[in-house]
């Protein structure tokens, strides 16, 4: 027969998958969610694996139900793991306000985007 069956596709898709890297895990989901959205916004590719698992602690080990941060593309494993960790350091809420480049605002320094105008703490990694 000719044409192509889906089945044709599953071994690109198994290199994709193997190029993946799992970089965090955490026990919140809805943190899980922010950190996926602002690798996102820094165009890292990322899926989040065990995101509805929680609901089975219990039936499930905990930490086997704890969600996974995964980047799609291994090249960017380095950038993602430094913008999750400048983005988790709690040290950033401690330091000073940050002027938005953009439109003169000041922000509160736990804030990596200006409120008004949506610009980015130019401090903050790519």
């Amino acid at each position: 027969s000719s044409g192509s069956r889906p089945t044709d596709t599953l071994p690109s898709l198994g290199r994709a998958l193997g190029a993946m890297k799992r970089i965090y895990t955490l026990h919140d989901p809805m943190l899980a969610g922010h950190l996926e959205a602002v690798l996102s916004d820094h165009s890292i590719a990322c899926l989040i694996k065990n995101r509805h698992l929680m609901g089975g602690v219990g039936d499930l080990p905990p930490l086997e139900a704890w969600p996974e941060i995964w980047v799609i593309n291994d090249g960017d494993t380095d950038r993602a793991r430094a913008l999750i960790s400048s983005m988790l350091d709690s040290e950033r809420n401690d330091g000073p306000a940050w002027t938005c480049s953009d439109c003169g605002e000041a922000i509160e320094p736990q804030f990596s985007e200006c409120w008004l105008c949506a610009g980015k703490d130019r401090s903050f990694p790519p």
